[in-house]
């Protein structure tokens, strides 16, 4: 909570004028009691009538500036709060934003979208009650003790035995509910994360029938969570009881040794009153500062949670010594290169490539292809320092690609991710996504290279058509189309295809790398595909093999030299397809 205390610096106005308004009003409060000491003792008692109506009006007068107080209070804690919680917000958007893909394995989606919501709201809460609550609580209590001395330093001795007691209740209460909080947390994760998931694929789950499973997951995660949010709930929830049962006991304490006092005439009847209402003040102050603290130690846990995020640094950043590449021609190297995922051992067996070697010259057009799961997609996510290369240096130019500033990097690269990923927006915005400022001559270009003009011609509203969520009104075809002319518009020196045809018919298909093959001349073009058809006019096609490359060269010399991709052609062309050269 201290490191993200900084969060409240560029708003000190609101955080100064909180707690200074609660400090009037808490003054008022400690007021009222002695105000209704003076009028049942001077007044009632003595048939002072005139003094119960001026002392009155004093009550009245304190209640109004206290409102004021309470008023400015609860509204410059509730700016400070919300303020606070935007811009950590912010920051911590901004922070995922500069993730690398690893970053993004090890911090799951739902996770992330927990911390970016329900972790930030308990920690703005705890803002708004420590400006308020955490001001009010503490002062009050401590003016009200100050008060039961000053009025009777015997009965005073209560307070003295009660308030530890109570503090032994609050530390057993707070050690107990801390960990309990930090597991449902942890359980609301997995609850986001089968939603997050659900949601996406909620068609998949429709199409397979599996509606009854998918019910039965989240059911299975909605449980965990519930008997974690129960378990500290009930802890949270015996607190209350205690704390009445001692507050109770302890009036009933000042009562019998007051009202002794009383009868001897040691103690006016109003002091008692205002001794009673003291102690209620000093007993309800510490019930809240309890209350407080167990909210706190859920803060806490989001505060943990939060900060998490925020000193996860990418391993892919731009170094220190980095330059601009602007001249580029677009040759891209590999030098035994090796790659393993987050938390894979160093044994070989964990590498999902191994020394990789190859060169893609400038103009040229290299195919991957391999089986499902050979390293196709991690091969040229290393390309555009999406993931880091474990061994080995993959070049661009001949410089290594992490002595290239990051978006001076990615911006010569133009790449199709296997899944298309479109935004909600316009047709129009989704395809200039990479670049804003394309004019209109260059989008509707990059739209009848990827054919992807006649289909959005169609549409009631063209290129100003609305996508809805991930495009979800869009064929899989036609979200490909989509994508791959975002990618064109970027005019990259290298374009890099991961299997973004894969939705398209072979006419279609042929269409695009007709236009490609003009587009990237003298540039680099590197395709990942399923079918064979897709890369037989490639420069140079590579077979990947659980994450070797185990033959490569043009598709006449890999019919006649590899078994392997023998057996894919033939698998695609038919039992009777003749081997060829």
């Amino acid at each position: 909570m201290i490191k993200l205390a900084r969060y409240l610096k560029s708003h000190w106005v609101a955080v100064l004028l909180a707690p200074l308004l609660m400090v009037l009003e808490v003054c008022m409060d400690l007021l009222q009691p002695k105000l209704m000491a003076s009028i049942v003792d001077e007044g009632i008692i003595k048939g002072d009538l005139s003094h119960i109506k001026i002392t009155g009006l004093y009550m009245l007068a304190a209640a109004l500036v206290g409102l004021i107080g309470g008023v400015g209070c609860t509204v410059y804690s509730s700016i400070a709060s919300q303020k606070f919680g935007a811009d950590l917000r912010g920051d911590l958007f901004r922070k995922v934003q500069t993730f690398s893909f690893r970053n993004l394995d090890e911090l799951k989606t739902g996770s992330l979208i927990t911390r970016l919501t329900s972790d930030i709201v308990q920690l703005q809460t705890m803002v708004q009650m420590l400006l308020r609550i955490f001001v009010r609580s503490p002062m009050l209590a401590i003016g009200s003790i100050i008060m039961t001395i000053a009025i009777s330093p015997k009965l005073a001795l209560i307070l003295a035995i009660v308030v530890p007691l109570l503090f032994i209740v609050m530390f057993a209460l707070i050690r107990s509910t801390l960990p309990l909080f930090a597991s449902m947390q942890s359980k609301l994760d997995a609850v986001n994360t089968v939603l997050q998931e659900n949601f996406t694929g909620i068609r998949v789950a429709k199409a397979f029938v599996r509606s009854t499973y998918e019910n039965e997951r989240f059911g299975r995660a909605n449980r965990d969570y519930t008997g974690s949010a129960i378990k500290a709930m009930q802890l949270v929830a015996i607190n209350m009881p205690i704390l009445t049962f001692i507050l109770n006991t302890a009036i009933a304490a000042v009562l019998w040794y007051g009202g002794l006092d009383v009868q001897k005439g040691s103690l006016p009847v109003g002091d008692l009153i205002a001794f009673i209402n003291y102690v209620t003040q000093v007993m309800l102050s510490l019930s809240m500062i309890g209350m407080m603290l167990v909210r706190f130690s859920t803060a806490k846990v989001s505060a943990q949670r939060v900060q998490e995020v925020l000193n996860t640094s990418s391993e892919i950043r731009s170094a220190d010594s980095a330059t601009q590449h602007n001249n580029t021609a677009g040759e891209i190297a590999f030098e035994h290169v090796s790659f393993a995922y987050a938390g894979a051992s160093a044994a070989e067996k964990a590498y999902e490539l191994r020394d990789i070697s190859f060169t893609a010259k400038p103009g040229q057009k290299l195919a991957l292809i391999g089986a499902t799961g050979s390293g196709k997609s991690t091969l040229v996510n290393l390309i555009p320092r999406l993931y880091e290369a474990t061994q080995g240096r993959v070049l661009l130019d001949g410089i290594d690609v992490r002595d290239i500033e990051l978006g001076s990097l990615r911006s010569h690269i133009g790449i199709v991710l296997q899944e298309s990923i479109l935004f909600t927006g316009t047709i129009r915005e989704n395809i200039c996504f990479g670049r804003p400022e394309a004019t209109e001559a260059e989008m509707l270009a990059a739209a009848k290279a990827a054919a992807a003009h006649d289909f959005i011609t169609r549409l009631p509203e063209g290129y100003d058509t609305q996508l809805g969520q991930r495009g979800v009104n869009l064929s899989g075809g036609q979200k490909q189309r989509l994508s791959i002319a975002r990618a064109l518009l970027l005019q990259p020196s290298v374009l890099i295809l991961d299997d973004s045809t894969s939705a398209i018919d072979m006419g279609t298909e042929a269409q695009i790398q007709a236009a490609l093959r003009q587009l990237m001349h003298g540039r680099t073009s590197i395709m990942i595909a399923q079918r064979i058809s897709s890369v037989i006019d490639a420069d140079h096609i590579i077979v990947l093999d659980e994450g070797q490359i185990v033959a490569q060269g043009t598709h006449g010399e890999l019919l006649r030299s590899s078994g392997l991709y023998q057996e894919i052609y033939q698998s695609q062309a038919g039992k009777e397809a003749t081997v060829h050269g």
